[in-house]
This record gives C-alpha cells, sequence and structure tokens, in this order.
C-alpha cells in the first residue's frame, strides 16, 4: 500500500490550520516472532485555527477499528480513504483524535521493518521512515514543518530489547514506557525491538554525560568494533559542540546496525540506524572504515542540522544532507588525533565524481529543487542534494571565511532550536557574521542548475616566461530535456602551480587563491616568473567545476600523475581524466593507458579502489565494442600482476584481489581464482576470509565454472543472512537461461523477496559478460516495469527500474525502444526521471564508444 502523494500545497495549509502538541502511541509488538500485523493505537492532541475546519491525518494500515475526534466515534468507512482519515467540524483550539488500528510489517525496508535471522531465527524490527513512512506504524500529520512530542509504549516478546528516540527504561513485564521526546519531526522517530546485542558506554566532557550504545544482531557481535565506532563518535561530539556552540541537543545517541537496510544510514534523533554491513565480517581496507566514519559523522551531524533545526519543506532536504556531509568531511580532516586527515581526497574522488555525473543527466536540477510532493523528493535523494550541495557549501566557506560561517551556523542554531526553517535563515544569519551579500551568491549557485567548465589560457616569452595567464570559464549547455539555462557563477579558487623536484616528484611551488566571475578571469602573475611545469585549478577542491589541464601540464601529468607528492592533487587529475574518459574527450584506451602507467605509485587506497571501479565501468560501456576484449583481457592482466606484487597482507594486496575477482575472464585467470577458492594456491598474506571467498563464487558462477550443487555447498559454509544474500547474486549471475529465467520472475513476477535480496537477485542477473543472453529481457522489461511501479512500494520499484533497465545493450534501438516506452506509457514524473537517467547512461556510452573508436584509427 504505497500511500497518497503529499503535495506541498496540502502541507502548507495543513500547517497553516494546525499546531500538533503530543503523540501518544501505543503498539503491540508480542506477535513480531510470527509477522503478520500488529495492533497500533495513536492518540493525538493538536491545535486548529479555525472552528469547523477540515483537515486530514496519514495512516497506511491494512485495518482500522476505531477513528474518534474529540469524543466523537467516526465512520470509518466514510472518513478513511487510501492512506487518509478526514477530520470535519474541528474545534478551535484544543482537539483529540484517536485512531485504532492493525498495522503491517514489511520486508521492504520501510515502516516497520521485521527480519529473521537464518543464524538464530529470532526477529529483528526497526522503522525506517523518511519520506513518508511514519504513517505505516501510527496515524500522524505526515510532514517535517508539523513537529510534536513522541511517547512511545511498546509491548514486546520477552526476553527482548525495545530502542527509542528517548532512553530505554526498564520494562514492566514486557511493555516498555518511553518518556515523551523533546519536539522533533515524525520522520526521524523511532523504534528498534529485538534480541540486539548491546554495547555501552559514555561521552563525558566538562560535567556533560551523553550515555552513547551500540546495538547489532547477536550473530554479528563478534565482529563489532565497538571501541572503534565509539572513538569515531566521541571525536563527532568534541568537534561537532565546539564548532556548533550548542550542546548536543538529546538525551542519549544510540547507533543501531540493523539489517536489510536501504540507505547507509538514518539519523532518527538520539536512535541512528546504520546498515549492518558496516559490521565488517572480513578484512577490508581502510578505505572502508573512513566511509563508515564519515557515515557515523554524518549522522551526528544531522542531531543539530535537521533533527533540532528541521527543514519547513523537502525543497530543504539538500541542506539537511549537504550540511550533514560536508561537515562530517571537516571533521575528519580537521579533528584533532583524526585517522583521516586526507578525507578531502575521498571527498574529490567520490562525492566529487557522483555529483558531477548527476549534474550532467537530464533531470538535473537546481541545489535547491522544486519540490512539488512527495514523488518529487522520493527521487531526489541524489547527488545534487548530496554531493553537489556539499561541494558549494565548501565554496561557500571559502567565500565568507571559516570563522564567520561557524558563527553563522552557531546564531542559526540558537534562534531556531526545535523549529523549522528555510534556507533564507540560514543565509540570513551567515550575511550577519560574514558581512558578504548572499542574495547573488545564492540565485547563482543554489537556483540555477548544470556545471560550469574551468580552462587555462597560458602564454609565454621565448624564455618560457609567462606573459599573460587567464582562467576561462564556460556554461555547456544544459542536456536535452533539462530545465533552465546555462549559468557563469563566481567561484573561490585556488591555482596551484606544480615543478618536478630532483626526485622526479611533482611539487607545489606556488599557490594564487582568487574570485573567478565571468568569461575571463586575469589571474596576477609576477612578471617574469617561469612557467610550472603543471597548473592546476581549482587546486585544494575549493569550488565545484569541472577542471580542465592546458596541454602542457596535460603533456606532463601523463607522465607524471602518480608522482605528485600530496593526494589531493593527484586526486583531482585522476577525476579531470575520468570525467574526460566520461565526455568522450580522452579514450577509454587512453583512459586505461593511463591509470595502469600511475597506479602502482597510487597510495591512498580510496582513489586506488575507485579507479578499479572506473576502468571496468569504462571497459564494458566505453570501449569500442571490437577491442573491449583485448582491453578487458590487458586489464586483467594488470590486476594479476599487481595482486601477486603487493605487499603481503596489505590494503592494496586486497584491493587488487578484489578488482582480479571482478574481471578474471581467460581459462588461465579463472584457473587461478579457483585454485585460490580450493586452496591449492596460495598468494602470501592473501587470507581468503569469507567476503572474499564470496566475490570469487560470485565471479565463477558467472562464468559458468561454479553450479548450483557448488553455491549451495558455499551457503552451507556461510549459513547467514550475508550468505543467503551472496548465494542469491551467484544464482542469478550464472549463464543459463534457465537461471536468468528464475532470476527474473522472483524480482518482476513476484513481489515475495525482501529488498535485500531482491537487490543481491538484480546485481547477479545483471553481467557486463552477458550481453547477448541479456538481450531479450530488453522488451520484457518495458513491457513490465510500469506495472511494477504503480503496484510496488517506492523502495522495491526503484531497485526494479534502475537495476533492471538494459544499460548493458548500449545501442541506438535501446534509446528508440525508452523514446517509445516515454512517449506511450505516460509515466509518473518520478518513473519518467529514472528512465531518463537510465537512457542518458546509455547515450553516453555509445558516444564514448565512438569516441574510442576513433582514437584507434587516429
Amino acid at each position: 500500500m504505497p500511500g497518497t502523494n503529499l503535495t506541498r500545497e496540502e502541507a502548507q495549509e495543513r500547517a497553516r490550520l494546525l499546531t500538533v502538541d503530543a503523540y501518544e502511541i501505543d503498539l503491540d509488538l508480542s506477535g513480531a516472532q510470527e509477522g503478520g500485523t500488529y495492533r497500533s493505537v495513536t492518540t493525538v492532541r493538536f491545535d486548529s485555527a479555525e472552528a469547523g475546519a477540515e483537515t486530514f491525518i496519514d495512516l497506511v494500515a491494512p485495518a482500522v477499528h476505531d477513528i474518534v475526534l474529540n469524543g466523537k466515534d467516526l465512520d470509518i468507512a466514510a472518513v478513511f480513504r487510501d492512506s487518509r482519515i478526514t477530520l470535519k467540524h474541528l474545534r478551535a483550539g484544543a482537539n483529540e483524535l484517536k485512531v485504532v488500528a492493525d498495522c503491517s510489517y514489511t520486508n521492504t525496508g520501510e515502516g516497520l521493518h521485521r527480519f529473521v535471522d537464518p543464524v538464530d531465527e529470532q526477529a529483528y524490527l526497526y522503522t525506517q521512515f523518511e519520506v513518508p513512512d511514519a504513517r505505516r506504524v501510527f496515524a500522524s500529520f505526515e510532514q517535517p514543518d508539523l513537529k510534536a512530542t513522541f511517547r512511545f509504549t511498546v509491548k514486546a516478546p520477552s526476553g527482548w530489547t525495545v530502542i527509542s528516540n528517548s532512553p530505554t527504561p526498564e520494562p514492566e513485564g514486557d511493555v516498555w514506557s518511553f518518556e515523551p521526546t523533546p519536539r522533533i519531526s515524525t520522520y526521524i522517530t523511532a523504534l528498534i525491538a529485538g534480541p540486539y546485542h548491546a554495547v555501552h558506554s559514555s561521552y563525558e566532557k566538562d560535567g556533560q554525560s551523553v550515555p552513547l550504545g551500540i546495538y547489532c544482531r547477536p550473530s554479528l557481535a563478534e565482529y563489532l568494533d565497538a571501541d572503534e565506532i565509539f572513538a569515531v563518535t566521541r571525536q563527532g561530539f568534541e568537534w561537532f559542540q565546539e564548532k556548533f556552540d550548542y550542546a548536543y541537543p538529546f538525551a542519549k545517541y544510540d547507533q543501531l546496525f540493523v539489517p536489510e537496510f536501504n540507505a547507509g544510514a538514518m539519523e532518527n534523533a538520539g536512535a541512528v540506524t546504520i546498515r549492518d554491513q558496516y559490521v565488517f565480517r572480513s578484512k577490508v581496507t581502510d578505505a572502508a572504515y573512513e566511509t563508515r566514519a564519515e557515515t557515523i559523522l554524518h549522522e551526528l551531524a544531522h542531531m543539530w542540522f535537521g533533527d533540532l533545526v528541521t527543514m519547513e519543506w523537502w525543497n530543504d532536504l539538500w541542506l539537511n544532507e549537504s550540511f550533514a556531509t560536508y561537515t562530517s568531511i571537516a571533521c575528519q580532516a580537521d579533528a584533532e588525533g583524526s585517522r583521516w586527515p586526507h578525507s578531502w581526497t575521498t571527498f574529490a574522488n567520490s562525492m566529487k565524481t557522483w555529483a558531477y555525473r548527476q549534474d550532467q543527466l537530464p533531470s538535473t536540477h537546481p541545489i535547491m529543487a522544486d519540490i512539488q510532493d512527495l514523488d518529487d523528493v522520493l527521487v531526489n535523494f541524489d547527488g545534487i542534494t548530496y554531493a553537489k550541495g556539499a561541494s558549494v557549501l565548501k565554496q561557500l566557506v571559502a567565500y565568507v571565511g571559516k570563522d564567520a560561517f561557524f558563527k553563522g551556523v552557531q546564531a542559526y542554531f540558537k534562534a531556531h532550536a526545535f523549529g523549522n526553517t528555510r534556507l533564507s535563515d540560514l543565509l540570513g544569519a551567515l550575511e550577519e557574521t560574514s558581512g558578504r551579500d548572499l542574495r547573488t551568491w545564492s540565485k547563482a549557485w543554489l537556483e540555477t542548475a548544470g556545471i560550469n567548465i574551468l580552462r587555462p589560457e597560458i602564454e609565454t616569452d621565448e624564455n618560457g616566461h609567462v606573459t599573460s595567464f587567464t582562467v576561462l570559464q564556460e556554461a555547456p549547455a544544459l542536456p536535452a530535456g533539462a530545465k533552465g539555462e546555462p549559468t557563469l557563477r563566481p567561484h573561490r579558487i585556488a591555482i596551484g602551480c606544480y615543478d618536478l623536484d630532483a626526485a622526479g616528484k611533482l611539487v607545489r611551488t606556488d599557490r594564487i587563491e582568487l574570485d573567478v566571475d565571468g568569461e575571463r578571469t586575469t589571474v596576477p602573475f609576477p612578471a617574469g616568473t617561469a612557467r610550472p611545469a603543471v597548473v592546476l585549478l581549482n587546486d585544494d577542491d575549493l569550488s565545484y567545476a569541472k577542471v580542465r589541464l592546458d596541454e602542457e601540464s596535460l603533456r606532463v601529468v601523463t607522465a607524471h600523475l602518480g608522482d605528485f607528492t600530496e593526494s589531493l592533487p593527484r586526486a583531482l587529475s585522476w577525476a579531470s581524466a575520468w570525467d574526460m574518459t566520461r565526455d568522450g574527450e580522452l579514450a577509454t584506451r587512453d583512459y586505461l593507458a593511463l591509470v595502469l602507467s600511475g597506479i602502482s605509485k597510487e597510495t591512498d587506497i580510496g582513489v586506488v579502489q575507485s579507479l578499479h571501479r572506473q576502468v571496468k565501468l569504462a571497459l564494458d560501456l566505453y570501449a569500442a565494442p571490437e577491442w573491449r576484449e583485448a582491453g578487458l583481457n590487458q586489464w586483467t592482466e594488470a590486476t594479476l600482476a599487481h595482486l601477486r606484487a603487493a605487499e603481503p597482507a596489505s590494503d592494496h594486496q586486497l584491493a587488487w584481489a578484489r578488482a582480479f575477482a571482478a574481471t578474471a575472464r581467460s581459462p588461465l585467470h579463472l584457473d587461478v581464482l579457483q585454485s585460490l577458492l580450493d586452496g591449492t594456491q596460495e598468494i602470501e598474506g592473501l587470507a581468503v576470509d569469507t567476503e572474499l571467498r564470496w566475490a570469487f563464487v560470485q565471479r565463477l558462477a558467472a562464468t559458468g565454472l561454479i553450479d548450483e550443487e557448488e553455491i549451495a555447498a558455499e551457503y552451507e559454509r556461510d549459513k547467514t543472512a550475508a550468505g543467503e544474500r551472496h548465494a542469491a547474486s551467484a544464482r542469478a549471475a550464472q549463464p543459463s537461461e534457465e537461471a536468468k529465467a528464475e532470476a527474473w520472475a522472483s524480482v518482476v513476477e513476484s513481489d515475495k523477496l525482501p529488498n535485500s535480496l531482491q537487490e543481491s537477485v538484480i546485481g547477479g542477473f545483471v553481467q557486463t559478460d552477458q550481453r547477448e543472453l541479456l538481450a531479450p529481457y530488453t522488451e520484457r522489461y518495458f513491457t513490465a516495469v510500469k506495472d511494477v511501479w504503480d503496484s510496488r512500494s517506492h523502495e522495491m520499484a526503484q531497485q526494479i527500474a534502475v537495476g533492471l533497465y538494459p544499460a548493458l545493450q548500449v545501442s541506438q534501438e535501446t534509446l528508440d525502444a525508452t523514446d517509445a516506452w516515454l512517449d506511450s506509457a505516460q509515466p509518473s514524473a518520478a518513473l519518467r526521471r529514472l528512465m531518463s537517467e537510465s537512457r542518458a547512461g546509455v547515450e553516453r556510452a555509445l558516444k564514448a564508444q565512438a569516441a574510442d573508436a576513433a582514437a584507434a584509427t587516429a
């Protein structure tokens, strides 16, 4: 039951009419072990600005038993339809509503999700309410600006623990009665229940004591590195409280690693849920720990920005997410004793490339998106909302100054604590502290779509001395179908000047910071200065723009990319090369040559792993088809050589093992993979542990060298939730018509799979070496996708719509089929957007393949 779509106008009218005071929510989860439905009783007290007014409250429930408004029983059949209960004849001032319903457990990661662990066969529950899914658990005025207090009372099975936003009480029998929360929005309320394993600690500072908890399933307890997680959390408390000048606003802080979670994590007030893949069962590289730490800090930052002060409407979702992203990275980079002072390198290498990719799709939109309704926001958790927004906040910090920025943020928190705001409230505070007029800046950066390109124009005399230096700014045309006009923007950038030292390393010899505005900006460069070997625009990655190298810099970087002494300029150069490849300005075969020449000198493991993914993607999608197999063989040989040469037991060795597993193809390569799996061959220091075994199994299954019996045997070795997912993926990966038909039927023709297994089956089904086998599913996809979208929950439908789109069928025929479907199917705006994004990927791949083919004959 997806629920009725809420429009912005409806939310504004309801907010004008209502002030919500308090919810009391009683849930009977005593039958959770068996599943089905549970009793939900909601009592909500609210004020109406008008006597006799009419409004509605939201509820998704298979059965409603009682609706009582101000002591009067309402006719359920007359007032409850789909997911709305109509409330008429309100009193002016105080009103009280009681709703008794049966609500459903879900297996989609939305509402109250129920999971049974195959290890102990116990049920585990958690809620996920963003954007509109609190209404799946209790009757609620489901919009962020109708804040209230929430008092939960929960009956649970004996032996369970129940966690919510308020501190966990001692149960009376099996009933857990929580104290009311502060005033918060519906979407950040939470309940987590089950026989979870817990570790407790506290954050102590100058008389402040905040209880800390970490939870996971008992089957993961042996892998839970609680001390490391607590250390990152305390680092965040220390840094955020100092920067925000506002004490942590809730009574405790729990972090709950929960199963089958759709996102990375969710900022429920005082009860953050995190995907339990972050409890690492096997060896991972430091990049994985860095990513987990960023997620932890991102959610902690939300306790202030998002939970304490909340957006009025989803137009400002970007500000919630961008602020949390920017401050989490800044904390990692700047906090005393941080393990990841290079976090801006990771940001440039991963988040920024996500933003650049998103910003070149036909669905590109201003950072401050025009969110008309819930369907709009559900597809707007994208690279612009998170990564471009965070990039622009970094630019804003450079523009107003870091001290002025955080002073403005401090004033903002104090002025709007436990309230709702708009962007103008934050910008007003920043204008006060910085003295800068931000209206022009906001209009250029937040209210326009698209990306700029910056290029250096350098002229020299016969002695190699710079005679003029200009930064050129371009505003390329927006993709077809995108709304808006190309816009030149003001950029605060640093320009790095690099020269080769005696050891052959590229060392920064000068740095110029300036404002770039308009088409041409003159760079103040001292007359008679020798031209540097490399001129790098946007050094330190202060602004958000695609950067190109001049011809001389490109020549030096091509030969010496791995020789920068610092990780950030390397990452910026790698990112520029990747962007040029995606744009068809650098042939895939040349990008492969560049990576192979420089990756051995790359010390940042996160960058190395990104290069692995990008090379594989380029070869699969952007290489000329007639050369693709040769390129893949060249890359596979390199991955095996690097695996054998890597320092034993190092992160680089593990990364190269995974890269090799992702691409092994010849009988020789696959024999190596098989022998590593069965132990007849070893590589010093390489532990073929549980997760690495599954990586090998999945590749061997995809190439037809492991059958169903062997997959089942591997699952018996790892009879866990993760093992179940991996086995499902391996089965779907098998190169047979029968395996594909079974996988397709389980996802498209049935809705029984839980979210995590559906995702795994889709991931296994789509194999880049199986284009011919998958070709018949193009027509089947277009026949089925609209019905799937209309009948499934948002998360489940989006997995299918995006994951099964025939992206591997890079041809004009795929573009034509997509266009015909868009013309005839009349999809919703959200589905149209996802389809147009997928279509753009095929169109880009076609252009890149043509560029690669042209390079072969040039």
